[in-house]
């Protein structure tokens, strides 16, 4: 934005961008940096491969010597690196310089680690926030991709609008803990998706249908059949399992009929046998006539 005052001089004032500095130029680091640069943010990066950063620094980033150097060189700063103790072993030495920084880590994890570094980065005076991203990098910075979020709320808010940029930002909670299970489960439910594809993939070819072609049919009817996760959802809650459609009598046998015919066409049956064995329990206990969604009991700690 351009100014001109009383005695006819130009001022030029530009808006101000918080630096930012991000650790760890793998295939995400390198998106988040990307997308920091794209929006005129001084980023600051570092990568135990220097070489990594060259693209970056080809962009305007600012390569640092070590990761204390990285640290010291913006307010924000933003790890994603392979695991919890990679990241461990990256920031120890950083102890001295983090006093002050807000530091936000987009390293997978589960709880425990997670609450552990927060813990320590607490003793270190920084604030503590972590990230689960649901994006693959090449939608880092586009509406497809968001994060959801979880440590210290203040520090959360006050750098919301920089996390904005790499995706959609959620809050989940004050424990770090916390975006680390919403991680799992999220992954979780994909894993089984996939696990029934594969399985259907596999029924498929063994009576020489392409995959393609189930999987035409197979989409649509998953679509349809995620609406029912939200009702399930609130069963699960609620703790009332009482239904007048999907029972668990009734996919017990459903589901015993599509193993028999996978174990005639010669193939395996270890990706959906364990939900049978779910289905099976719950109806042994007397909940047969109850929602299919009661088999998450199973699943629960015996008393």
């Amino acid at each position: 934005m351009t100014t001109t005052g009383q005695t006819g001089q130009t001022e030029q004032s530009a808006e101000f961008k918080q630096p930012v500095t991000v650790i760890g130029l793998g295939n995400l680091g390198l998106a988040l940096a990307d997308a920091f640069l794209a929006q005129g943010h001084p980023t600051t990066v570092w990568n135990r491969t220097p070489a990594k950063a060259d693209g970056l620094v080809a962009r305007g980033a600012v390569p640092a010597a070590t990761p204390a150097e990285a640290v010291a060189a913006s307010e924000l700063v933003i790890v994603a690196v392979l695991d919890q103790a990679t990241a461990h072993d990256i920031l120890l030495p950083t102890a001295a310089a983090l006093t002050g920084r807000t530091l936000v880590n987009l390293t997978s994890s589960t709880p425990q680690p997670a609450r552990e570094l927060a813990a320590w980065a607490a003793e270190q005076g920084a604030a503590y926030v972590v990230g689960a991203v649901y994006a693959v990098p090449q939608t880092i910075g586009t509406p497809e991709a968001f994060v959801l979020y979880s440590g210290d709320q203040n520090a959360f808010e006050t750098h919301r609008d920089q996390l904005d940029l790499l995706g959609a930002s959620g809050f989940v909670g004050t424990d770090a803990g916390v975006a680390p299970v919403y991680d799992m489960a999220v992954l979780s439910g994909m894993y089984g998706m996939f696990a029934g594809f594969f399985q259907a993939m596999a029924l498929g070819r063994s009576e020489r249908i392409r995959a393609a072609d189930v999987t035409d049919r197979l989409v649509p009817w998953l679509k349809a059949a995620a609406d029912a996760l939200p009702g399930f959802a609130r069963e699960i809650d609620s703790g009332d399992y009482a239904t007048v459609t999907s029972s668990l009598g009734m996919n017990a046998v459903g589901l015993r009929n599509i193993l028999s015919a996978t174990e005639s066409q010669g193939l395996g049956t270890a990706l959906l046998s364990p939900l049978q064995a779910l289905f099976d329990d719950q109806v042994a206990q007397g909940h047969g006539a109850a929602s299919l969604s009661r088999a998450v009991e199973s699943l629960q700690p015996r008393s």
